[in-house]
């Protein structure tokens, strides 16, 4: 856990998004807090992971993706060498890639 990011409105923050129940609410919270480029941002990244996760080439996911090779390789290197952030959230999520 990075420590320069652990704060009581952080933790607030996150607790926050884990009272969330449904993706309705989360659409309703995130284009609230977030802009769109932002959430774009994230989505992006995520879909990267997934992707990375399911044996995807960086050529494939970027053609996919639109992501630069740069974004891929630094997403990869945070499920590998990270704080397991992407490996937890996508062991909880059915990863079917279509």
């Amino acid at each position: 856990m990075n420590s320069k990011l652990k704060n009581e409105n952080t933790d607030c923050f996150y607790r926050a998004v884990l009272g969330l129940k449904s993706v309705e609410e989360c659409y309703a919270f995130f284009e609230d807090i977030c802009t769109i480029s932002e959430i774009q941002a994230m989505t992006q990244r995520f879909y990267v992971a997934r992707l990375l996760s399911a044996g995807k080439t960086y050529q494939e996911i970027s053609s996919l993706t639109g992501a630069s090779t740069a974004t891929i390789s630094r997403i990869n290197k945070c499920i590998e060498y990270g704080a397991d952030g992407y490996k937890t959230a996508l062991g909880r999520l059915d990863n079917d890639i279509s």
